[in-house]
């Protein structure tokens, strides 16, 4: 990276491409967090689960449904899927014609509008039993029928450092925020005794059981031991805010004690990203960075680079970049907790539990 830390990159993008921005440096903030949750969402597809994932999902509490938070991603499980050559433009209404799905809650949208702005994971439909969905997948549209109850959630937490700050001012409620939805939303909760240990507690057929919590979590990923578990996954960036596995501060330890899976997507990585695909990208990927302009221009109607709405160029680049530097994109990541889990094993244990029926 040719910038010494993320600080020094948001101020060069705020002197530059949001230069005309009221506070351009919160500008470039947002659009950096935004980048955040791109290379979550891209990551997760080239893994292949692209048909599972719902985006910004009003996720209940577990036993108390009244209260929602919503989260960047939830995966649930496949209960049907199909596909269809790709034609555009396409609505929702004619996907459901396509794919013969007549819900009873009917969404409106386009899936891919006249001006090709393509809308990831599209809700087009749902019922009690299913959420019906579609995806843009290898050139194809991919229908699929998922299973209302998440399996896994994702939420991504970027706080940026404000002049004259070591770290920004926020960092710690933005972690009680992510602490609190993920010990709140699934069925295998966390207590501890005054020893500090951990234990899970599920409820079967009305009775309580107890056991070490990672005992029990192993079983929920490996046996489906619980229903409505839901394995929860926290993706922190920025050093200047959150520091290290090997050197957390109090925010870092909340959220590395509150998610299953807490990953840190590194300096190096966010700024290799911008550099590779926005500030100086090979012609393969120009479409990326002029996506990422045109959302932050004066006067633009929409912003078209979003994990939920992107050009069709831009997400077609997107594509072909993660498929190409897979490997090392999975390297931008460290795993924080739990220590000495690799991506590999990450990847792998997600993908059995959203097929382990």
């Amino acid at each position: 990276m040719s910038y010494k830390s993320i600080d020094v990159l948001q101020k060069s993008l705020a002197s530059t491409i949001f230069s005309t921005k009221k506070d351009a440096k919160k500008a470039a903030g947002r659009a950096l967090g935004t980048i955040v949750e791109i290379i979550t969402y891209y990551l997760l597809r080239q893994w292949g689960l692209a048909a599972n994932i719902e985006i910004e999902t009003k996720l209940p509490e577990y036993g108390n449904p009244e209260i929602t938070h919503n989260v960047e991603f939830t995966l649930h499980r496949i209960l049907h899927k199909n596909r269809t050559d790709l034609t555009k433009p396409l609505t929702y209404s004619k996907l459901r014609s396509i794919f013969n799905f007549y819900p009873s809650k009917e969404k409106s949208g386009n899936f891919i509008d006249k001006n090709n702005i393509v809308k990831n994971s599209s809700i087009i439909g749902m019922d009690a039993n299913y959420i019906g969905v579609c995806n843009l997948i290898n050139e194809s549209i991919v229908f699929s029928l998922l299973s209302p109850q998440a399996s896994a959630m994702f939420e991504c937490k970027r706080v940026g450092v404000e002049e004259g700050q070591k770290k920004g001012p926020q960092t710690i409620e933005k972690a009680k925020q992510g602490a609190y939805v993920a010990l709140k939303s699934s069925s295998l909760q966390k207590v501890r005794d005054n020893e500090g240990k951990v234990y899970g507690i599920y409820f079967k057929d009305g009775e309580i059981f107890t056991e070490d919590y990672e005992v029990a979590l192993k079983a929920c990923i490996q046996f489906n031991a619980v229903e409505n578990f839901i394995l929860s996954f926290g993706i922190v960036s920025n050093h200047g805010n959150w520091f290290s596995s090997a050197d957390m501060n109090k925010e870092l330890k909340v959220l590395a004690e509150s998610y299953d899976r807490l990953l840190f997507l590194t300096d190096e990585g966010l700024g290799s990203f911008i550099e590779k695909t926005i500030l100086s990208p090979q012609p393969e990927y120009i479409p990326i960075r002029e996506a990422f302009i045109e959302s932050y221009r004066e006067g633009k109607k929409m912003n078209t680079f979003t994990k939920s709405r992107i050009s069709l160029n831009a997400h077609n680049a997107l594509t072909h970049f993660f498929s190409k530097n897979i490997k090392l994109i999975e390297n931008w990541f460290n795993v924080i907790s739990p220590q000495g889990m690799s991506m590999t094993e990450i990847k792998d244990q997600l993908k059995y539990l959203l097929n382990n029926n």
